[in-house]
């Protein structure tokens, strides 16, 4: 496999230290969670560990689908999901005196629903055990199940968020068993669900440097306007291990300033790009924004 570029400058971060940082981590292990911030070896993680926060990683550690940028762990996933995880999510949350609670997931195509009664029992726990707290819920396309998706929207989290991740013509490569259409009818589902009187706010994100073209970028920035999403992330692509796709190039910090400015004149409300940005990062100050 190829190499990537060299990493440059704006895109090196410090590594994990501090008190803050040992407690979040230790707060995640003591309830026997995964976090997103370590599975996937975000770049963040040193940044929100030492904030006090993190991205809980439900229905498992092991993932039934292999995308070529993704460092969780693909596999057979074993077993039914834990029945008592969203109650250590609520209680890890809690500890963590967290104000917006952001879940995702692996996906588990092995499951009937996809695990969208767990993310529903979830949003619940977190709900009862901080009442105050916004919740944001970052989902895998359940297959295209509508009865998947109505079961999470319907324990009423504040953001439902699902990453298109690239462009059409990559997802071959990068997300081979996801279909770009398939995932845009699921931000069109959570838009129609809002229309219905709920107050939800759809969110997605996007990698760049996978070999993207602007014009091809600018197309699916038109499709999630047209969908009516309310908000979007763009971020660059890091390779996470040498098993995972290669940078074919580091997009410039002025760039993404650019592409923010596009989105939001498509029509997009909240447009937050950078080289370091990714789905989860700074949530809670973006669903104000």
């Amino acid at each position: 496999m190829n190499s990537s570029p060299r990493l440059p400058a704006w895109l090196k971060v410090k590594p994990p230290q501090g008190e803050e940082f040992s407690r979040t981590a230790s707060v995640v292990a003591g309830q026997e969670l995964h976090t997103v911030c370590r599975q996937a070896r975000c770049p963040n993680m040193a940044e929100c560990f030492g904030k006090g926060v993190a991205t809980f990683l439900i229905l498992g550690g092991v993932c039934s689908r292999s995308c070529g940028f993704c460092n969780i762990t693909p596999g057979s996933p074993s077993g039914p999901p834990d029945p008592d995880e969203p109650q250590r999510v609520a209680a890890a949350a809690a500890k963590l005196g967290l104000k917006h609670v952001v879940i995702t997931s692996v996906t588990r195509d092995d499951l009937p629903d996809g695990g969208a009664q767990l993310f529903a029992q979830t949003i619940r726990a977190v709900r009862c055990e901080l009442p105050q707290a916004s919740v944001e819920v970052l989902i895998p396309d359940f297959q295209g199940d509508a009865q998947a998706l109505a079961a999470v929207l319907d324990a009423a989290p504040d953001v439902l968020n699902h990453n298109l991740e690239t462009v059409p013509a990559l997802y071959s490569t990068v997300r081979p068993q996801a279909r770009y259409e398939q995932s845009l009818e699921l931000l069109a589902r959570v838009r129609a669900f809002a229309k219905a009187g709920s107050p939800v706010k759809s969110k997605s994100g996007l990698m760049l440097g996978l070999g993207e073209t602007r014009e091809q970028l600018t197309r699916v920035l038109e499709d999630l306007a047209r969908v009516g999403c309310d908000m979007v992330t763009v971020g660059q692509y890091l390779r996470p291990s040498r098993r995972n796709l290669p940078v074919v190039r580091y997009v410039e910090p002025a760039e993404f300033d650019e592409i923010a400015e596009l989105g939001r004149g498509l029509g997009i409300p909240v447009m937050y790009c950078g080289p370091l940005v990714r789905s989860s990062h700074d949530a809670k100050a973006l669903l104000g924004a």
